[in-house]
């Protein structure tokens, strides 16, 4: 089958492309790469552009490095907040492609809080993505974003599985670079009882020198 063979030569050309650019090689052609049986020139500089590091992976990078952040969150509309400080490490991975995000703090009630987090562009989708998990759930958290004109704002939306509602949920985050050295999460979930959105999380960040 056609899609199933371009498909898994598609993978293979990603991770071709990985290495090279990973040993610093010159950049695969196209042009003078050997076409599988049943492809196009067309189809194989699709595949090389979706493995190739662009403008929206820089963005991500501009997170790396040590961020300390103090936290408020909302357990219920109308309940008092309580507040946490954390700590966000943020390094790239796979040359450029990813950002991996270790997280660590306290929550109150909850206990120590450590999760992951890996952020990327999909060149294919042109959309921001990313995937979390944390030492409070066994599931994954999966979302997309947009990019604000500004270049300062990743509008982001995530579903995951919510444990007192058993089924999956959507959650808004709005991540905003302030400055090179600021940032603000915001996290919005909807209430049950009222179907209205409220605030569950405000973070401050601020990157260590």
């Amino acid at each position: 089958m056609k899609l199933k063979s371009l498909s898994i030569a598609c993978f293979g050309l990603m991770a071709i492309t990985a290495v090279a650019y990973a040993a610093d090689a010159k950049k695969p052609d196209a042009a003078a790469m050997p076409l599988p049986p049943g492809w196009t020139a067309e189809e194989m500089q699709r595949c090389i552009a979706a493995a190739t590091p662009g403008k929206p992976h820089e963005r991500l990078k501009q997170d790396v490095g040590t961020w300390t952040g103090k936290g408020t969150f909302w357990m219920a509309p109308g309940l008092p907040p309580v507040t946490s400080e954390l700590t966000s490490v943020y390094t790239p991975v796979l040359d450029g492609r990813y950002v991996k995000c270790e997280m660590s703090g306290d929550m109150p009630g909850m206990g120590p809080f450590v999760g992951e987090a890996l952020f990327g562009f999909d060149n294919v989708s042109q959309k921001y993505v990313a995937s979390m998990i944390d030492n409070h759930s066994t599931g994954i958290m999966q979302g997309e974003g947009d990019l604000t004109q500004d270049g300062k704002t990743i509008n982001w939306e995530y579903v995951v599985n919510c444990p007192r509602e058993q089924k999956p949920v959507n959650i808004r985050q709005v991540e905003t670079n302030t400055s090179a050295t600021e940032k603000t999460l915001e996290m919005f979930g909807t209430d049950p009882k009222s179907g209205k959105e409220f605030k569950m999380m405000s973070i401050e960040f601020t990157k260590k020198s």
